[in-house]
C-alpha cells in the first residue's frame, strides 16, 4: 500500500525500528540503568532515585517476589499505585522476574477492582493503604495470595517518612489482611535474597492493560515485550532531535497505570536517560505547581483538561518556561482554543499525537517542533501503516472520512481470553480498528473527526462532537464542554451541549448565538445545559459515556 506520510518525515526521523533490537523490557532497562547510573530516574516531593538505586531496588522487589511469594513467570501482579517512586520500582521487579503487570486505577470502585482483579487472575498486589478497604470488601472473591502494601512516605528517608505517613489515612486497614505485608520490609528482605533471572523472550506477554476497548466491560489488551519495546523506539527517535540525553525532566502528572504516561513518560524519557517528576495528586493544581518550580522542567504530557486548567492558573502563569522544549498531548482531541491558550501563557506548542491501549498506545504524533498547532494528530509513527476504511472494507480517498485501522509492531496480541472481542477488532493479517473516525490529507497528516460510537445522526447528516466542542470552546466564559447526541422527534437525534462556565455571565442564548455564527443549521445545538463539572476519567478524559449516562435521557427536542 502507499505510505504518503514517508514523504512528510522529519529529515532526522528513520521510516523504520527494530522491534527486535533487544530481547525484552528488561533487557532494554538494564541497558538504561547501566548507562544512566548516576543520573536521576524518579523525583518526588523532593526526593530522588537514581537509576542505579532504582535497578538496585527493583533487583530487591524481583526477589522477594519470586523467593518469598513465589511468583513465576507469566503469573499477574497488579499494581494499584498513584504515581509515587513505589510504581517504578515495583514495575520494573514485576517484570525482572519474568511476571505480567495487571495496572489497575487507585480510584476503582469495590465493583472494577473485583472484575480486574479476578479477570486476570491476579496473585499478588502492591497497593496504596487508603485503597486497602475497597480491597478488603472483595479479598474473598479474589484468587490473590499476597499483598504489599505501601504508604505515601515510604521511599522517603526519615523524618520525612513518619511525618508523610502519619498524615495518610486508612492504615488501619492493613492490620485486618493477613495476608499484608509492608513495602519496607518486602525491599529489606529482598535486598538479602538473590533472584534467580529467567529467560525472557520479545513474545512473551508484559502487560494485561484494561481499557473498555471499542465495545462492552474491560478487557485486558495483552502486550509483549516487543509491542512495549516497539512502541518506545518509535516515541525515542521520534523526539531525540529536541532532548539532551540525562539532562532532560519531564512532568509526570498523568497516571503511570495509564498507557499514555506509562509509554511515553516512564519508558522512553527513561530512554533519554530523563527525570521523571511524579505529580501524585494532579487535581491539587497548587501542589504541582509548587513542584515545577523545584525543577527547571524540560517536559510534559497531558490532556486537553490539565492544559486548560494549568493555563488558566495565576500561578502557572508565572513560571519560567525558558527550559520547555516538549509539549506532548493526547488521550483526546486537544481544542484549538486551549492549545492557543497555552502557547500564549508558555511560548510552546502542544504537539499532538494519536494511540490507544490496543496499540501500547502511540499510532501518530506531530512533527516535533511545530511552529504552530495543526489540530491533527500527525503522521503515523516509524514501522507504522495506517489506513481510512468505509464500512464496505474499502480504503477510502484522500479527504474522507473512514475508520482508522492501524498495522505496526506495537499493535496487541489480543484481548485477554476473549477471542471473539478479539476477533472483532483485529484482522487475520495484522490490522487493529481502531473505532475512531479520521481522515488522511494526501501529504498523509491525519485527523481524528469523531469516535464512531460518539457520532450524532442527525436528519441522515454526520455530526461529529469534537467539531462542536472546538467551537464552543472558543466562546469566552466556557471552561469545559461535551457534545452528546440526544433523542429527538423531529430529526431522530439532536444536538447537546453541557457546559462548565468560568463566567457566572454566560447563558444558554449567549452560547446558542455563538454556535450560529460558526456552525450550520444542523449542527447548532439544541439544548444547552451549564454545569457544575463533567465526568472525567483517570487521565482528566472527559467521558461522554457518562456525560451521556447523566444527560441524554432528559425530554426529546
Amino acid at each position: 500500500m502507499q505510505q504518503p506520510w514517508l514523504n512528510s518525515y522529519p529529515s532526522d526521523v528513520p521510516a523504520v525500528i527494530d522491534p527486535d533490537a533487544y530481547p525484552s523490557l528488561v533487557a532494554l532497562i538494564a541497558e538504561i540503568c547501566t548507562r544512566f547510573s548516576t543520573k536521576r530516574a524518579f523525583g518526588s516531593f523532593g526526593t530522588y532515585l537514581t537509576y542505579a538505586a532504582l535497578d538496585r531496588q527493583a533487583e530487591a522487589f524481583a526477589a522477594y517476589l519470586q523467593q518469598r511469594l513465589h511468583v513465576h513467570p507469566g503469573d499477574r501482579v497488579a499494581l494499584m499505585l498513584p504515581n509515587l517512586l513505589q510504581y517504578p520500582v515495583a514495575l520494573l521487579g514485576v517484570l525482572r522476574c519474568g511476571a505480567v503487570v495487571v495496572n489497575t486505577n487507585p480510584l476503582y470502585t469495590a465493583r472494577e477492582l473485583k472484575h480486574q482483579l479476578n479477570d486476570a487472575e491476579v496473585k499478588v498486589i502492591v497497593i496504596y493503604e487508603p485503597m486497602l478497604g475497597v480491597l478488603a470488601e472483595v479479598l474473598a472473591t479474589t484468587s490473590l495470595k499476597a499483598i504489599v502494601t505501601t504508604a505515601a512516605g515510604d521511599m522517603f528517608p526519615n523524618p520525612k517518612r513518619l511525618l508523610v505517613n502519619l498524615k495518610m489515612r486508612g492504615r488501619g486497614e492493613r492490620s485486618r489482611l493477613s495476608r499484608a505485608i509492608a513495602w519496607p520490609q518486602v525491599l529489606a528482605r529482598g535486598a538479602q535474597l538473590r533472584l534467580c533471572a529467567p529467560p525472557i523472550a520479545g513474545h512473551d506477554l508484559a502487560f494485561l492493560q484494561y481499557t473498555g476497548g471499542t465495545t462492552g466491560v474491560a478487557k485486558g489488551a495483552m502486550l509483549s515485550h516487543r509491542n512495549l519495546i516497539a512502541n518506545i523506539l518509535q516515541a525515542f527517535v521520534w523526539t531525540r532531535g529536541l532532548v539532551r540525553p540525562g539532562e532532560e525532566v519531564i512532568v509526570t502528572a498523568l497516571p503511570l497505570y495509564h498507557i499514555f504516561a506509562l509509554t511515553m513518560n516512564c519508558f522512553t524519557f527513561m530512554l533519554h536517560g530523563g527525570l521523571n517528576c511524579l505529580i501524585a495528586n494532579p487535581r491539587d493544581l497548587k501542589q504541582m505547581i509548587d513542584e515545577f518550580k523545584r525543577l527547571p522542567f524540560t517536559a510534559i504530557t497531558g490532556v486537553n483538561t490539565l492544559f486548560n486548567a494549568l493555563a488558566q492558573h495565576a500561578d502557572f502563569r508565572k513560571l519560567d518556561f525558558s527550559n520547555l522544549r516538549f509539549v506532548g498531548g493526547g488521550g483526546s482531541a486537544i481544542q484549538q482554543a486551549v492549545a492557543e491558550r497555552w502557547r500564549a501563557v508558555t511560548g510552546t506548542t502542544i504537539v499532538e499525537g494519536f494511540g490507544l491501549t490496543e496499540a501500547s498506545p502511540l499510532v501518530c504524533i506531530n512533527p516535533p517542533s511545530p511552529q504552530e498547532f495543526s489540530g491533527g494528530i500527525g503522521l503515523p509513527a516509524p514501522s507504522t501503516e495506517c489506513r481510512i476504511v468505509a464500512e464496505d472494507g474499502t480504503d477510502q480517498p484522500p479527504e474522507t472520512a473512514g475508520e482508522l485501522w492501524v498495522r505496526g509492531p506495537q499493535v496487541m496480541q489480543g484481548y485477554w481470553r476473549r477471542p471473539a472481542d478479539t476477533a472483532a477488532v483485529l484482522t487475520a493479517d495484522g490490522w487493529l480498528k481502531t473505532g475512531d473516525i479520521a481522515v488522511m490529507r494526501a501529504d498523509g497528516f491525519f485527523k481524528i473527526v469523531d469516535r464512531l460510537k460518539d457520532m450524532i445522526l442527525v436528519s441522515g447528516f454526520n455530526v461529529y462532537p469534537n467539531e462542536i466542542e472546538e467551537v464552543v470552546a472558543l466562546l469566552a466564559g466556557v471552561h469545559e464542554v461535551a457534545a452528546i447526541g440526544v433523542p429527538s422527534n423531529k430529526t431522530g437525534e439532536a444536538v447537546k451541549v453541557i457546559i462548565v462556565p468560568s463566567d457566572p455571565r454566560l447563558t444558554a442564548e449567549v452560547v446558542l448565538a455563538h454556535c450560529r455564527r460558526h456552525l450550520t443549521q444542523y449542527k447548532i445545538p439544541r439544548q444547552v445545559v451549564l454545569v457544575d463539572d463533567l465526568p472525567k476519567s483517570a487521565i482528566g478524559k472527559i467521558l461522554r459515556r457518562e456525560v451521556r449516562e447523566r444527560h441524554g435521557r432528559e425530554a426529546s427536542v
